[in-house]
């Protein structure tokens, strides 16, 4: 939920009456659809479309489009990992499953080594985007025979860092400012597919052509860098199984961005677990056709000759080399330059996003202080993470000068390795926390009532191969790998020891609070007709988690209330400040909401009131906020029917005029208690309604032909109960009702 902060009240010398805390996490409390989640993680995923093939070719020759179908198919086991970790953990991603499965030594090594592929992630995506835009101005220049050659490398470079400063002010503003951006890129570069798929259909059916070949050893030819310390060896030409290996892991890095569906999932809206593999899918179908299609053209259209000159390039030198005039050949290349630009700083965003959820993940766990996790002042977003990640972004641009083949070397090692520690952890869990899942990797069997995951070790274990053989295959990619996963994991460590001794407590959100005067719908950011949810015990919980499940809040609002009971000397002239209402008392209260909020997908609004007496409190709250509904959980120092009947006094006290509210008790074990607060419809009992439909046919029969309603009767009877208490007859009358109650308490509906 994002918020503006209110102007302070004056010091007038009166205290205001409900001075008030509206509490705001980051913009992560709005939650996203599954076309959002999927179009973040496919700026990542489909823009390696553009530069994987070129970078797979290079390494292993022609046979290249065949590894990155595998990788591709390989993709959907991969991600079925994620999903399983994610339905055991909302705030996820590889820390947070290899902590629970491994410790926490381990954890910020997977971390560290993840932190590594998001930092690459963007300044590949970025440079990539900058060859395609300056090859294609070259392009053009060369077309008006204009003497004028930009060069490659330094203007991708700072095309790069200029994209990388955009996003780092998009994400400094909300996830859904940027997951808005990254629906719109994939929206255009679906057209740009379609387009692509059936220009290179066309002119395959007009020319033919003839397939790739097959990764067999004759027809693998690995470069003097991609086969790294293995060079000299016969391994790679004498096993095929050795040379296949090897080609997935030049490969790999066609799958990027997997991490970042773990990452997404705390921000994907109700009901979560099914909109995340509706999301999976969604990515698994986009990525394979786009990528895998676009290096089989590649071989299969541009000429032998030619094709090393596009190997940043690819999807260019398909617009070249496609049938058609030049004229038009250069404009669909024009489109995808643009297409390409957009979806590749697209993925610069990605990377952003990514790491940030991962180093919100460690500095919730006290690894890294709580200070890099403090909100922005406007915006409420974790921007100093955001500002260290993008200023590593811009340094690793800096140093790589432009150079694609160089970071996507060294990229595949973080790519890797985060996905080993995954499938580990997630296997580890499997026995080390048996038990439900909502989803599972398939291929599961039971042996003498022990479960044998199957399915979940082959992937582990194809993970593992490939990340021995990357430790082989790419010097660059180990020893930049090996060396930044040290450097952070000891910042990490020292990090870790260095919060624990400021006693900060773990497992905390950092809220942004907005003082004011009191609570209205535009300043909490709801709609009038919401339902307000008082929270007293960050145990006791279940309330909120019942009406979050049943409250559709695309609908109706929820606003999350606690009530800050002051004493009277509190409620001086002076005017409270955020510290007094605002304790850690109420961190862990909105903590714990915000969890489930996230669990459910949907939003929640929190603030804090304060008050003299906690019914007066809830009521002008409620009030204030234009609510239909109040929900309680279970009091533990009074009854339902008491608590029930201060509220109701509280009610009268309201000055006119006053709302009618609903109020809901729950009880842990699920149970729930009904009250109106203020005039309603009575709730009538089937032997009600059937007494008084014999009494509306009895008179209305006699005072045919005029005609009499069921509320005549009531009306008549009603006003017959008034005279007599006019007439001096309420003792007995009060006695009457009280042998009438006596005589009805066994069958009665409670508390209705």
């Amino acid at each position: 939920m994002q918020s503006n902060p209110t102007e302070e009240s004056s010091s007038n010398g009166s205290a205001p009456i409900l001075p008030r805390v509206m509490v705001a996490t980051t913009a992560m409390l709005t939650f996203i659809t599954f076309w959002r989640a999927a179009a973040i993680v496919l700026n990542d995923l489909a823009s390696s479309a553009y530069y994987a093939g070129g970078i797979a070719e290079q390494a292993v020759g022609k046979s290249a489009p065949w590894f990155i179908l595998a990788v591709m198919l390989f993709s959907y086991a991969v991600r079925a990992t994620y999903v399983e970790s994610c339905s055991m953990f909302v705030r996820g991603g590889v820390y947070r499953v290899v902590k629970e499965a491994l410790g926490g030594t381990l954890a910020k090594f997977s971390v560290s080594a993840l932190m590594f592929d998001y930092i690459l992630t963007g300044p590949i995506s970025g440079v990539s985007a900058g060859q395609y835009l300056v090859g294609f101005l070259n392009e053009v220049l060369h077309y008006f025979h204009i003497g004028v050659t930009l060069p490659g490398n330094f203007s991708a470079a700072t095309f790069a860092i200029v994209v990388t400063l955009y996003f780092w002010w998009e994400n400094i503003k909300g996830i859904p400012e940027s997951s808005e951006k990254a629906l719109r890129i994939m929206q255009l570069t679906t057209v740009m597919v379609v387009l692509l798929i059936g220009w290179c259909g066309y002119t395959l059916w007009l020319r033919g052509a003839h397939m790739p070949p097959l990764p067999t050893l004759a027809s693998l030819h690995f470069s003097r860098d991609a086969l790294g310390w293995l060079h000299g060896s016969n391994l790679p030409h004498t096993f095929a199984l050795v040379g296949i290996f090897i080609g997935l892991g030049h490969s790999i890095l066609a799958m990027s961005g997997e991490e970042s569906l773990a990452q997404v999932y705390r921000e994907i809206e109700h009901p979560k677990l099914p909109n995340l593999r509706k999301t999976g899918l969604v990515i698994f179908i986009y990525s394979l056709v786009f990528t895998s299609l676009v290096s089989f053209f590649a071989v299969m259209i541009i000429p032998d000759g030619v094709r090393q000159g596009y190997f940043e390039d690819l999807i260019g030198g398909l617009a070249i080399y496609m049938v058609g005039p030049l004229t038009v050949r250069l404009l669909f290349h024009g489109f995808v330059v643009l297409v390409g630009t957009l979806i590749l700083a697209g993925a610069v965003n990605t990377a952003i996003v990514g790491s940030n959820g991962v180093l919100c993940r460690v500095s919730e766990d006290g690894v890294l202080s709580s200070w890099f996790r403090r909100p922005h002042p406007r915006f409420g977003t974790t921007y100093r993470i955001i500002d260290i990640v993008v200023a590593l972004q811009i340094v690793t641009i800096l140093l790589s000068r432009g150079n694609i083949y160089l970071l996507g070397q060294a990229y595949a090692f973080g790519v890797i390795w985060s996905f080993v520690m995954n499938g580990l952890s997630v296997m580890v869990l499997r026995y080390k926390n048996a038990g439900a899942r909502e989803y599972r990797v398939p291929l599961n069997f039971h042996i003498a009532g022990r479960e044998i995951p199957v399915g979940l070790s082959l992937i582990t274990l194809t993970l593992l191969a490939i990340a021995f053989v990357n430790l082989l295959t790419k010097q660059v990619a180990t020893i930049s790998g090996a060396a930044f996963t040290l450097v952070l994991f000891v910042v990490f460590t020292v990090s870790e020891k260095l919060t624990a001794k400021e006693d900060v407590r773990q497992g905390l959100d950092q809220f942004h609070l907005v003082p004011g005067e009191e609570l209205t719908p535009r300043a909490v950011g709801v709609r009038p007709g919401n339902v307000v949810v008082l929270v007293r015990d960050y145990n006791a919980l279940y309330h909120l988690a019942a009406t979050l499940r049943r409250v559709r809040t695309a609908r109706q609002d929820v606003v999350v209330l606690h009530i800050r009971i002051l004493l009277r000397a509190a409620s001086g002239a002076s005017e409270l400040v955020a510290e007094q209402l605002f304790s850690t008392t109420e961190q862990y209260l909105f903590s714990r909401a915000l969890s489930l909020a996230e669990h459910e997908g949907k939003s929640v609004h929190l603030a804090v009131a304060a008050a003299n007496e906690i019914w007066d409190g809830i009521l002008r709250s409620a009030h204030s906020l234009q609510a239909t509904t109040i929900v309680l959980a279970l009091s533990s120092k009074m009854s339902v029917a008491e608590e029930a009947r201060r509220a109701g006094a509280a009610w009268e006290r309201l000055s006119d005029p006053k709302p009618r509210l609903l109020l809901e008790v729950f009880t842990p074990e699920g149970s729930e208690d009904i009250f109106y607060l203020g005039p309603h419809s009575p709730h009538l009992t089937p032997k009600e309604i059937d007494l008084l439909h014999s009494l509306w046919l009895r008179f209305s029969t006699d005072f045919a032909p005029e005609e009499v309603h069921h509320h005549d009767i009531v009306h008549f009877a009603l006003n017959e109960l008034r005279d007599e208490i006019a007439q001096g007859k309420e003792t007995e009358i009060r006695e009457r009702l009280r042998q009438h109650l006596e005589q009805i308490k066994a069958r009665r509906v409670p508390h209705l």
